[in-house]
């Protein structure tokens, strides 16, 4: 039981705070501070410990919430870093970078505001750092199995970690200059510092982890061939960075840009990797399109460049403010207007709209100069299809001499590696198909996160990347010895 069972009703929820918009635009340090030890047991006295803790189907690492949050509230931050990772290898990542789907499940969320889940986890593993109780977990014997794990982002990471404290030779092998995928080329800096990365390869490194960057696998660095020879597994963890492409007029004018052509180069300039970013939102009318993450990632980063103004578009209309208890009821993830601190910092918000064409700059005809554009009313079909009619008369040209392309991904862009392990794609997604147990259609591969899921949450890729290097231990050694939090056809948030 709970030390005060009946602390959520003495407590209101605070959440961390927010360093102020204009000086947080002055750089790319983290929009939020690390609140008070005494304010994050308060939070934790808010827990129920439920019965039944919905805050379990929320999450699909399954973390044990209760148990972690009625520690804190007794202050026993040693063994509430235990119960945390117990269930997930990289809390750091999750509290800076997961939308937190155990909240809306939260018990308390049907009449109240949830938990501060996603603090009090960050709050736990910042002190488990501060106590240096974070350290190596090295094997007590290794088996004579060999595994590689291709791609280093959180799902590559997990399962990684995860055999090698198995007793596997695993070694991890990652296209870019430096580890981390989308974590370390593609989050912005001031959504999670990249120290917190650097930290965890080297407890990695340190349990026997062995990491290669800059090796195009099935290029001629490390063919197909060769990797075969020299492992008894394979893991892909490619993520799923194919961008979708806007076929529309003026697509090929100078600064119409992919958003993932964009926030790599802005973060190897923020790490000091490059002297200046090869496009700049500096002083500039940028148009964002696309309403995810990425798009609110391009809105901060176009912001601390110095953008003169930023719009995002996206043809969907404006989702409701207030959960819709019939469509949309608890504890199911909640379909409503989310604000990242992104849209605090300065922007136009276009809503129900569709990009018609790029249009050229009237001095430069080479170069984008705006964005043409109408409203959309949407419907769905009998099947369920949606449809966006176009309103009449909505016609008009938004001012953008830079175009950020953020409307999401379609597959892992890994197709020859793919054909070359033999493993089957699945679907218009264009991800590899896998069963219930992650292995592919190639015999000894197996693959995991965004590769199988399409773009989804960094905590899906954790728990993934967990129940894949489960699959792959029992295939080497035949014994089921690691957790297993997911399979692959778990339904994706």
């Amino acid at each position: 039981m709970p030390t005060d069972p009946w602390g959520f009703t003495k407590v209101a929820r605070r959440d961390p705070p927010k360093r102020p918009v204009p000086l947080r635009l002055r750089d790319w340090d983290p929009v939020y501070g690390r609140p008070p030890e005494t304010q994050v047991r308060e939070q934790a006295r808010r827990c129920m410990s439920c019965g039944v803790p919905f805050c379990h189907h929320g999450c699909p690492l399954g973390n044990l919430i209760p148990e972690w949050n009625e520690l804190v509230h007794d202050g026993d931050w040693r063994r509430a870093i235990d119960r945390l990772h117990a269930t997930n290898n990289f809390p750091e990542f999750t509290g800076w970078l997961c939308p937190a789907p155990c909240e809306p499940a939260c018990v308390l969320a049907i009449n109240d505001d949830p938990v501060s889940i996603k603090q009090i986890e960050l709050s736990i593993i910042d002190r488990a750092w501060d106590e240096g109780w974070v350290v190596p977990h090295p094997p007590e014997r290794l088996t004579s199995c060999t595994v590689a794990v291709v791609g280093s982002g959180p799902a590559g990471l997990a399962a990684a970690q995860q055999l090698t404290r198995a007793g596997h030779t695993v070694g991890v092998y990652e296209r870019s200059d430096d580890l981390g995928g989308l974590l370390r080329y593609g989050i912005p800096d001031f959504k999670m510092p990249k120290g917190h990365i650097d930290r965890r390869i080297a407890q990695m490194t340190a349990e026997g982890t062995r990491f290669v960057t800059g090796v195009e696998v099935g290029g001629r660095e490390l063919s197909v061939d060769l990797l075969r020879q020299k492992f008894d597994a394979v893991v892909l963890g490619v993520g799923a960075l194919q961008p979708r492409e806007l076929d529309l007029p003026g697509r090929d004018l100078a600064g119409v840009v992919q958003a993932m052509d964009y926030l790599p180069e802005a973060n190897r300039h923020v790490a000091g990797r490059i002297p200046a970013v090869p496009v700049s939102a500096a002083g500039r009318h940028v148009v964002v399109i696309g309403g995810g993450d990425t798009a609110a990632d391009c809105l901060g980063t176009a912001n601390r460049q110095g953008a003169a103004a930023v719009t995002v578009l996206d043809h969907n209309p404006t989702p409701p403010e207030a959960r819709d208890p019939d469509a949309n009821p608890w504890p199911q993830w909640t379909r409503t207007h989310k604000r990242s601190p992104a849209h605090e910092e300065g922007v136009a918000e276009s809503w129900a709209t569709q990009t018609l064409a790029f249009v050229p700059a009237a001095a430069d005809p080479g170069r984008v100069g705006a964005v043409r554009v109408r409203e959309v009313a949407r419907r769905f079909d009998e099947t369920g299809r949606r449809h966006f009619d176009p309103v009449p008369g909505s016609e008009r040209d938004l001012p953008a001499d830079l175009v950020l392309l953020a409307a999401g991904f379609v597959g892992t862009g890994e197709d020859g590696l793919l054909r070359g392990l033999g493993a089957e794609v699945a679907g218009e997604r264009g991800t590899v198909r896998v069963d219930d147990r992650f292995a592919t259609t190639a015999p000894g591969v197996w693959a995991c996160g965004d590769a199988t899921r399409g773009a989804s949450l960094i905590v899906w890729a954790i728990a993934e990347g967990r129940a894949c290097a489960a699959a792959v231990d029992a295939a080497l050694t035949g014994r089921d010895r690691l957790p297993a939090p997911v399979r692959s056809s778990d339904r994706p948030l």
